[in-house]
């Protein structure tokens, strides 16, 4: 429906000159009284710096008055006198909604769109308002297989500036998925991202998937897009085309960490770390990943990795991990994970998981030195969720966008007797209690100008327990959490570290660093309560080379058990081989 008072009054002609001074003074003046009264609402400017100024001025003042159902206003006359432009306005009456009547929207679409009748009885008429109506149908209507839908005004009567209409859509054709189209050298499979993106043969057409699928496109490490995605329709069936090259993604790399040996004096202690990452074996998405850490002498830690997408062809994405950590003759513990993920298109990726954690007292552990520590063997078996979403837009050098991530898992801990601890250390003590722990990450990356960003980050966990033992607790410092510090310096049973890092791009995959890292953390031992707030600051380089990426981080921090003095300063540096 075409209504031509809705479109904007052109001005009527006038001369445009210029004056000594290239100032203007605008002088509006409505032709009736009502009009006048209507106009006095209204503020613009009346000193203008030239006459095309002051003309654009008196089209935004007519189009003002439209947009606030004053649809007839216009400028009937524009004169210049000297340095005045002199107009005459006529305003008119406001229109309004006798009634907007339902004529086929179905339920869906009332309830997506807002639209109710009793909105529009008797009420201002307003174009933009209509528009945006307009556009919330056909939003709707293009998530539910109808991209072709169109939205008019049936019997259309007007009496005394009221209008009388009905609202009609017509949806045209359902359209349907196709296939989908890979474009581009790679080795992804189209299958694997069908599912992935879950634009699956015969599914209703909607634009809201192929919108998001940019975002889960970025959350890929293996492939990049070297164009937005597009959409041809043949019919009644829709083909997406997506153009992608692959990246290299497969990762060895090392990290060696020189740090002052505590137990011999004016000696180093080497620490390291190594590490194996192969992603999208054979295009289909799967990945699987290895650690392995050196963070003081005789601890060890061991990490693995396994992901699955479409699980047994569904949209559903299978995932197995597990952690082993030895802290040097006193524990190990030993923690696999079983997970199961869902992405959400816009909403990100929600994860269920069960995870089992036993921790075992090493037999080099006296009994006094046990209790002293306050240790204690135990089975823990806990049920969680996981949710993450991301829309940054470079897996490995964002300059822009945000990650969330949110943790909460809640279950049971069993305490298991030790025969070299007295059986009266237990008497006191609830050998089965619930245990609830939450996790939390979100990073902001904010892009300053072309080649620098700026990073602020939150990061934290809280473990909730009638009694925390200190082979349950976070481990909390290094390189990967709070820099400045010794890996794996601080036990916490509760922290949080917040971030604040300049980066300064010289190409796409190197950059300068600059950070400063402020941490909070609590210790709620039975024996021994305590907490502190470390800072770490330091400077940093990464930059791309013929064997991979170096990457060179010296860092300062001071705690309540450390100074800040470069006598203890932390100096990480590695190198990253992709293939």
């Amino acid at each position: 429906m075409w209504l031509p008072f809705v479109q904007a009054q052109e001005l009527p002609p006038v001369k445009v000159q210029q004056t000594k001074s290239q100032r203007v003074q605008l002088a509006v003046k409505a032709t009736d009284a009502a009009g006048r009264q209507v106009l006095s609402q209204y503020n613009f400017r009346q000193a203008q710096p030239d006459s095309a100024e002051a003309l654009k001025e008196v089209r935004a003042l007519v189009y003002r008055l439209q947009e606030d159902a004053f649809l007839l206003a216009s400028a009937d006359s524009l004169y210049f006198s000297q340095d005045t432009l002199h107009v005459k306005l006529h305003v008119g009456q406001p229109f309004e909604w006798a009634q907007l009547r339902n004529g086929n929207l179905s339920e869906g679409v009332l309830v997506e769109s807002g639209f109710r009748e009793k909105f529009y009885h008797n009420t201002p008429f307003k174009p933009s308002d209509f528009v945006r109506l307009q556009q919330r149908i056909l939003y709707y209507a293009e998530r539910n297989g109808y991209p072709f839908a169109t939205v008019w005004l049936d019997s259309v009567s007007i009496s005394d500036n009221k209008i009388n209409a009905t609202l009609m859509v017509e949806k045209a054709f359902a359209v349907t998925y196709d296939t989908l189209e890979i474009v581009g050298k790679t080795k992804t499979q189209p299958k694997f991202l069908m599912r992935y993106l879950q634009l699956l043969p015969g599914q209703l057409y909607n634009q809201d998937q192929v919108n998001a699928s940019q975002r889960m496109l970025t959350a890929l490490p293996y492939i990049k897009a070297t164009g937005p995605p597009q959409v041809r329709f043949t019919g009644s069936k829709a083909k997406v085309y997506y153009f992608l090259e692959d990246r290299q993604a497969n990762q060895i790399d090392g990290v060696a960490g020189f740090l002052p040996d505590p137990n011999r004096a004016n000696k180093l202690l080497i620490t390291g770390e190594a590490n194996l990452n192969i992603r999208n074996i054979r295009g289909s998405g799967k990945q699987l990943g290895l650690q392995w850490r050196r963070v003081s002498a005789g601890s060890v830690i061991l990490n693995g990795e396994y992901l699955h997408p479409n699980l047994f062809g569904s949209p559903f994405e299978g995932g197995v991990k597990f952690n082993l950590m030895k802290q040097d003759t006193t524990f190990i513990t030993v923690q696999p994970r079983v997970q199961l993920g869902y992405y959400m298109l816009k909403y990100g990726k929600f994860s269920v998981f069960t995870e089992w954690r036993n921790s075992r007292i090493l037999s080099e552990v006296s009994p006094q030195r046990l209790q002293q520590l306050d240790l204690a063997d135990a089975q823990t078996t806990t049920y969680g969720l996981n949710y993450l979403w991301n829309n940054l837009d470079d897996f490995y050098f964002p300059k822009r966008g945000r990650l969330l991530e949110l943790q909460f898992s809640a279950g049971t801990k069993k305490l298991l007797r030790n025969a070299d601890v007295e059986k009266s250390f237990y008497d006191t003590l609830d050998l089965k209690t619930s245990q609830l722990s939450l996790g939390l990450r979100l990073e902001n990356f904010l892009r300053l100008g072309k080649s620098s960003a700026l990073l602020t980050r939150l990061r934290g966990e809280a473990l909730l327990s009638d009694r925390i033992f200190l082979n349950d607790m976070y481990r909390l410092g290094g390189l990967s959490s709070l820099r400045g510090f010794d890996d794996y310096f601080f036990y916490a049973s509760a922290y949080a570290v917040g971030t604040l890092e300049y980066r300064l791009f010289t190409a796409t995959d190197s950059y300068v660093l600059l950070f400063y890292d402020q941490g909070y953390y609590r210790s709620d031992l039975e024996a021994s309560r305590q907490q502190d707030y470390p800072f770490g600051v330091g400077a940093g380089i990464s930059f791309s080379t013929g064997a991979g990426i170096f990457q060179l981080v010296y860092s300062l921090g001071e705690s309540e058990r450390q100074p800040l003095s470069f006598k203890y300063s932390k100096i990480h540096f590695g190198i990253t081989s992709k293939f």
